[in-house]
């Protein structure tokens, strides 16, 4: 998490280097902009940002693209942000390398991520297979691998699937439930910590954990509540997938988008189920963990805590040697 946080500050000091029409060229899809480059360029300088087509190919022939236009997704804005820093530190000839460096420390960054997360989902799937046959449990038994495996894989590639089939562009749909998921797995992570803190009899320290988890909890909480229920359709999951269907019924929607309607709709409504889910499971772990604190504080007996218990190495002795 220490380390997202440093590439979202980083993301938004190379935003702000940007000028803002080549920033709004980049980060917005050209569906929404009218389609075509030429446009994309009045809608944007209409906006009170002015850019032109000549400046957005001279910057995109400068990084080594074939064209900056409608790279939603983040990436390219941190990427030309960072190497325009950096070129000028090393020299403007080594843009379009600073470039491609930002490019890939981004991807390598997002795939350790995703590598991670599949481990640890196929260990829980792992685990509630358990409880229906136990062999399936069994971390080092391979088929019982390869079926948690492939049933978590299939899962994110279903969604990034959907993400990039997306017609506004293959971030779109996909970028506010990433977001989502990422602070609430978060939250869960620090409900766990804190859990464990109090049942090993380190209760003072559990304003560590404890702290950071309620501010969590408020704030993705708050965020999920207004992408679910938010009534203006350009926030709230179901309030956009409502509104298109009143529209799509009406005829009021031009052919164009008419015939994507359905699909735009179908990915609103699955944000929405998805997002109530990660909600509902972030709850269920804190209210989980504020029942063991509480019987813990009453002296009542809780499940023993299955965590290893600390032991010195002898690194800890050569260190006080």
């Amino acid at each position: 998490m220490m380390l997202e946080s440093l590439v979202a500050i980083m993301a938004m000091i190379a935003a702000t280097l940007l000028d803002p029409g080549v920033y709004f060229a980049i980060n917005s899809s050209l569906a929404s902009l009218g389609g075509v480059t030429d446009q994309a360029v009045a809608t944007i300088s209409g906006w009170g940002f002015p850019v032109t087509g000549a400046q957005m190919q001279s910057l995109a022939h400068a990084v080594g693209e074939q064209t900056l236009f409608a790279r939603t997704g983040g990436a390219p804005s941190l990427a030309v942000g960072m190497a325009s820093i950096l070129s000028h530190v090393f020299g403007a000839r080594l843009l379009a390398i600073w470039y491609h460096f930002a490019i890939m420390f981004e991807a390598v960054f997002i795939l350790t991520t995703l590598d991670a997360g599949t481990r640890v989902g196929r260990f829980m799937l792992q685990d509630a297979l358990g409880h229906l046959w136990p062999p399936l449990a069994r971390t080092s038994w391979y088929p019982s691998v390869i079926l948690s495996s492939g049933l978590v894989v299939a899962a994110w590639g279903y969604f990034l699937y959907v993400g990039v089939i997306d017609p506004y562009g293959g971030i779109n749909i996909l970028w506010p439930l990433f977001g989502i998921a990422n602070q609430m797995l978060a939250g869960i992570a620090l409900a766990i910590a804190t859990a464990i803190l109090v049942k090993t009899g380190r209760a003072r320290y559990a304003w560590v954990t404890g702290l950071p988890l309620a501010w969590l909890a408020i704030v993705t909480s708050a965020a999920a509540f207004e992408k679910l229920f938010s009534a203006n359709p350009k926030i709230g999951f179901l309030a956009g997938a409502a509104d298109l269907a009143s529209k799509l019924a009406a005829g009021a929607l031009p052919p164009d988008k008419a015939a994507v309607a359905s699909q735009l709709i179908f990915n609103q409504r699955l944000d929405a189920a998805l997002a109530a889910f990660f909600l509902c499971v972030l709850w269920v772990v804190i209210l989980d963990m504020l029942r063991i604190a509480w019987r813990v504080a009453r002296g009542a007996p809780v499940p023993a805590a299955p965590e290893s218990p600390y032991q010195r190495t002898r690194f800890v002795e050569v260190a006080h040697a």
